[in-house]
């Protein structure tokens, strides 16, 4: 690998870093940018996914304020979203790449509509709820399968996971945009992480890309929660959708 491969895997792991603790789709720039140097597409995605782990880890930390009394929320939800994870990591090995990528571009979408309308629908579940005594703090029943399907997703490939977390958590949580950012942060590094783990005992991986990700990635996951926790919720809607449809863009292009 050339000195100038390193510092483009390295600062791709840096912007995904960055993208993926305020909103997510940072796959979109580390996956083509090691399709481009000549990685096999499998060993790309799992080495991946193993090198934005830091990254997640990273964002969560510097969102730790926002973190502060979803404990037994997240609990509730991360069982779900590893779970989810492992299925996604054992289907990426044994389905045809053609399998899911298909339905991503109608995912990334969906995601961007839901973060839009999420407010209004978002009420209208609440209200539904009120005269139970409003919803409960881990969120709608519903939720619950909705992060572990996102997880299915998200060991498989990723790209726009964040995305989906946010749609869901933001329609089916009462809570802040910024303290589910937050949990999404927690949620997307256990999928990655426990789908990276699978990926280490059955698969393919270059462990110099996963260092060199891990290196840029939990830099940008410091980058992304110093400055992504200062966008009021509109903002962050608007910055959500936007990364959205580049990332769109970008899988489309590839």
């Amino acid at each position: 690998m050339s000195p100038v491969e390193i510092i483009a895997i390295v600062l791709a792991g840096v912007a995904a870093g960055t993208i993926n603790t305020v909103v997510g789709s940072g796959t979109l720039i580390t996956f083509p940018t090691l399709l481009a140097i000549g990685v096999p597409p499998v060993t790309a995605n799992v080495s991946n996914t193993i090198g934005l782990v830091p990254g997640s880890v990273s964002g969560a930390i510097g969102y730790r304020a926002e973190l502060a009394g979803q404990k037994r929320r997240a609990l509730w939800l991360i069982p779900a979203s590893a779970i989810g994870a492992i299925a996604g990591a054992v289907l990426l090995l044994v389905l045809p790449s053609e399998a899911f990528s298909a339905i991503v571009p109608v995912l990334i979408v969906l995601g961007c509509v839901l973060v839009v309308v999420g407010p209004r629908i978002s009420a209208a579940v609440a209200r539904r709820h009120a005269d139970r005594g409003g919803l409960p703090d881990r969120g709608a029943w519903w939720t619950q399968p909705l992060v572990g399907l996102t997880g299915v997703y998200g060991g498989y490939f990723g790209a726009a996971q964040g995305i989906i977390l946010l749609a869901v958590m933001g329609i089916g949580i009462d809570d802040e945009l910024q303290r589910l950012n937050a949990l999404k942060n927690v949620l997307a590094g256990v999928a990655n992480g426990v789908s990276g783990l699978l990926f280490v005992v059955v698969a393919d991986v270059d462990w110099l890309i996963v260092l060199l990700i891990a290196i840029g990635s939990t830099v940008g996951g410091q980058i992304g929660s110093r400055y992504g926790r200062r966008l009021p919720a509109t903002a962050l809607r608007v910055f959500i959708v936007a990364v959205g449809l580049v990332a769109l863009a970008v899988f489309l292009a590839g």
